[in-house]
């Protein structure tokens, strides 16, 4: 198989199997995508990798890191602006910091056309909640198409481009976890010859300033712009109909992976109802829900999450004089977590307990698996951090968490981090928990990454203000917990800004130096005002991959001395590295599998039974 880079840029026809986010790149360069830009967050970062894996010098289109989504989303309309068919693509909750600017772009004229892909996140998988972005969508009035499998990811992204330049607008592209990280064998058209960057702004294609009734009449083309775009969905076939000989009169509307779920199910029922798969959640395509309704009673709208689908097809169904009997949610479980088949199974032997037998369970595994806590790397400077700034807090003292790695400090064994908003937030929660309060002293955390991302508000809001709390900054220099991408802080030194900003109290050591950190932190807490100490440290998973590539390079390990350890178990219950086995006759011993010898665990051991292995370093 040719490397990834190699097969994207291929110029010819193809087949292969690729995860869902790789498709989506591909559709890219097909459709003569000029400018690529995102702020990193699962389920979507895989698209930012796999552009990353062809080599700058061969991109057909311009690719950055924003510093958060909201500036991705300028960068990209602002290139569409100029005639360049653009791309913004971030996660579920990226929406919420981009939404000031997403929610004018169904206003404007999009002179190249512009995609947003936006990896929502039923169940949570990676994301503080499971907000369902379709209200936002449906709110800001965008075209959306839904996937439900990599093959669909890349035709409906194609889709996309294409009505976007057509009606010169922004169309969504809404994947999912499951889709996004999925593989399937994909057919791959040829590419088109690469066309110039374009810079024809012109102000004439305007408006765009929503000024007084400019906006008014630019709402009213954005409603037309929808009309339009549901005249495309139904030309291009978008919606489907699997239509079964044995359905019993019954029909199922869904959409996305959920469809696939119910595929699933249906393989083992007693009848199969006939299912509308919407590809096109926004605006819905009337005419062919009219028909399914017209033909089918009762009909089930099977979705994820909110009931989106399911109010609007019963107000269309309303409005008609219909007498279908349309069912959607039925309890408060059905607006939580994914519709996996499990899930559907049960809903459907509950509604229609004579097409699956009640009771009957997809297949489970023959043994129980164990619970699997989040936890840090092994060598992860964070947890040496933790450890250190644990012996300077007082039991009283409030710690604020922030969005990356580090929120994995509210485990335990740390326990530090006891809020948690979103990205930036920490700072401004711990301003407001530090007022009036004179007997307890408040700590926020803050990745180095968001610090460029949400940060920097919250934090001039302290100095401004002249709020009492101590900030700690985990710098590991880079954006780790999504897969190592880079960052501001590349460029701009985070000391020399904090100074800039005119911060006198700015302390900072590496994270392995435990004992000067706790000294740091406890000299903080002293002082009146804002205080900022800068934990730093490079991520190790990171760093050892890197060294893993040397010529030369052998893996030591640590190791513990029997006859020296007295199990106090420090290294276990205090320190917490994955990498500490814990035996049922109390003596510690090392998982050589998740070593990587680092030596951060040694100062956890009161007696000095931590050692490297014979000729470590």
């Amino acid at each position: 198989m040719k490397k990834l880079g190699e097969l994207l840029m291929g110029k010819d026809p193809f087949e292969e199997i690729l995860m869902g986010n790789e498709a989506v790149v591909r559709a890219m360069i097909e459709t003569g995508t000029k400018v690529v830009t995102s702020y990193p967050g699962s389920p979507t970062p895989e698209i930012a990798a796999a552009i990353q894996r062809i080599p700058e010098d061969k991109r057909p289109f311009y690719f950055e890191f924003s510093v958060n989504e909201k500036v991705a989303t300028e960068v990209a309309f602002g290139a569409a602006l100029d005639g360049n068919l653009s791309c913004a693509f971030y996660k579920s909750v990226g929406l919420n910091v981009a939404l000031d600017s997403f929610v004018q772009l169904g206003l404007m004229n999009i002179i190249g056309g512009m995609v947003v892909v936006i990896g929502d996140d039923p169940g949570a998988n990676s994301s503080q909640n499971e907000q369902d972005n379709r209200n936002v969508y449906k709110m800001s009035r965008v075209t959306v198409f839904e996937p439900a499998s990599p093959r669909e990811a890349y035709a409906y992204y194609k889709h996309a481009a294409a009505l976007a330049v057509k009606e010169k607008t922004v169309v969504v592209l809404r994947l999912t976890t499951h889709v996004c990280h999925a593989r399937q064998k994909v057919k791959f058209d040829a590419c088109k010859k690469s066309i110039p960057f374009k810079t024809d702004f012109n102000r004439e294609n305007g408006p765009y300033i929503a000024l007084t009734t400019m906006a008014l009449d630019m709402k009213r083309l954005s409603i037309k712009k929808l009309h339009r775009s549901e005249h495309y969905i139904k030309q291009m076939g978008l919606n489907t109909v699997m239509v079964s000989k044995n359905n019993h009169g019954k029909g199922i509307i869904t959409s996305g992976l959920t469809c696939l779920s119910v595929l699933d199910v249906l393989e083992r029922s007693h009848y199969k109802p006939d299912i509308l798969k919407l590809g096109a959640i926004n605006p819905l395509e009337k005419d062919c829900i009219l028909s399914f309704l017209k033909t089918h009673d009762p009909v089930l709208v099977l979705e994820e999450l909110d009931d989106i689908l399911e109010l609007q097809i019963k107000a269309l169904a309303y409005d008609h004089e219909l007498k279908t009997k349309v069912m959607g949610k039925q309890s408060d479980e059905d607006f939580v977590g994914e519709y996996t088949p499990d899930k559907v199974m049960d809903k459907l032997s509950t509604l229609w307990p004579d097409m699956i037998t009640k009771g009957e369970k997809a297949a489970v595994l023959p043994v129980k698996v164990p619970e699997r806590p989040a936890q840090m790397c092994p060598g992860c400077g964070h947890r040496s951090a933790f450890f250190a700034i644990k012996k300077a807090l007082e039991d009283t003292d409030v710690t604020v968490a922030d969005i990356g790695c580090h929120t994995l400090g509210y485990m335990p064994p740390y326990n530090i981090g006891e809020i948690l908003l979103c990205m930036g937030a920490s700072s401004g929660m711990a301003s407001g928990l530090s007022l009036f309060n004179n007997k307890k002293r408040v700590v926020a955390f803050l990745g180095d990454s968001t610090f460029f991302h949400a940060g920097l508000p919250g934090l001039i809001n302290a100095i401004f203000n002249h709020h009492n709390i101590t900030l700690i900054i985990m710098e590991n220099g880079t954006t780790a917990m999504t897969g190592h991408q880079d960052h501001a802080g590349r460029e701009i030194p985070i000391e020399g800004l904090l100074k800039g900003l005119g911060i006198e109290s700015i302390l900072s050591c590496d994270t392995y130096s435990q004992s000067k950190l706790t000294d740091l932190v406890k000299t903080s807490l002293k002082i009146k005002g804002l205080s900022v100490v800068i934990a730093k440290h490079p991520c190790m998973l990171k760093f050892t991959r890197l060294q893993r590539k040397k010529p030369g390079f052998v893996q030591t390990h640590i190791t513990i001395d029997q006859k020296t350890c007295d199990q106090i178990h420090d290294c276990v219950e205090r320190f917490g590295c994955p990498t500490f086995i814990r035996n049922p006759d109390e003596t510690v011993d090392i998982n050589l599998d998740l070593c990587i010898g680092d030596g951060s665990c040694r100062p956890s051991c009161p007696v000095k039974a931590v050692g490297f292995d014979k000729g470590a370093k």
